[in-house]
């Protein structure tokens, strides 16, 4: 027993040289691999760093391809400017242009003239021109019987455009007590009256076919009816077109009036009736000369 501990410490002795020889043969094993990675690395670093400058090389600066536009030649540019130059003017083009643009403003003005005229004729501020109706029934003398139909904005247009094909056969009247939206609004009432005379209710301007049919405000014609509701009808024996401002409230009247949403030849009918068969013969007697 005493041997084997005085051997102990020379054992341990022994070994440490051997432990430390294979520790030294490790590191010398591990450092040729660790270099030849790191080499590695930096080629392929290298590699890396030559292709990114090779493609900025060839890049423009602003990082986009622009679009490069063809060039010109000198002698075509200055051929075209040439040709421009020794474009002449045609006389004759001008002078067509000239007469077509003198030609539109004066239509357009006759058209302004004739559509003022014509809503002063409904508006009663000026006499109508029977000339220029033509085709329109005049009244023949001091007996002559005119249709009067006394109506409102407030009826449907159709209704309206219904007895303006029935009263411009007869040369009858549609009378209206005042203005859509007042006296002071001439817009909203010549609108109305177009579309109740207008042929074509799909035609817009002041080139449209329009009814022969008079279209009167009056509201002393009204007043001296004493119409409560529309629609209403009388025969005036006389010229009911006439502006109010030049008549008096004893003018000519009609002799009854009918009441009622019917056709003309219905209230013609009850006007009859009521004891106005003078004035019914007289309008039927036009209607069949037509």
């Amino acid at each position: 027993m005493p041997i084997c501990r005085r051997s102990y410490p020379r054992l341990c002795l022994a070994l440490a040289p051997v432990m430390l020889s294979a520790t030294a043969l490790a590191q010398d094993r591990a450092a040729p691999g660790s270099a030849d990675e790191k080499a590695q690395g930096d080629a392929a670093m290298e590699r890396l760093k030559t292709a990114i400058a090779a493609r900025q090389k060839h890049e423009p600066a602003g990082g986009a391809t622009q679009p490069v536009l063809p060039a010109i030649q000198d002698n075509k540019a200055r051929r075209a400017f040439e040709g421009l130059r020794k474009h002449a003017p045609s006389p004759a083009m001008e002078a067509r242009a000239h007469a077509a643009l003198d030609a539109g403003r004066a239509g357009l003005a006759a058209s302004r003239e004739a559509m003022a005229k014509r809503v002063a004729q409904a508006l009663g501020l000026e006499a109508p021109d029977r000339a220029a109706l033509e085709g329109a029934i005049a009244p023949t003398g001091p007996r002559a019987y005119v249709p009067v139909l006394f109506a409102s904005s407030s009826m449907p247009l159709s209704q309206l455009r219904a007895y303006a094909v029935q009263l411009e056969p007869v040369g009858g009247v549609i009378a209206f007590r005042g203005m859509v939206g007042g006296m002071g609004r001439v817009g909203p009432m010549a609108k109305l009256i177009a579309q109740a005379l207008r042929l074509d209710p799909g035609c817009e301007g002041p080139a449209c076919a329009m009814r022969k049919v008079q279209v009167i405000v009056d509201p002393l014609i009204f007043r001296q009816h004493d119409v409560r509701q529309v629609p209403a009808l009388t025969l005036i024996p006389g010229d009911p077109t006439r502006p109010y401002c030049e008549r008096e409230e004893d003018s000519e009247r009609g002799a009854h009036l009918v009441y009622g949403d019917a056709s003309l030849s219905a209230l013609l009918d009850e006007y009859a009736r009521l004891g106005g068969k003078e004035g019914v013969r007289d309008v039927t007697t036009r209607l069949q000369r037509r």
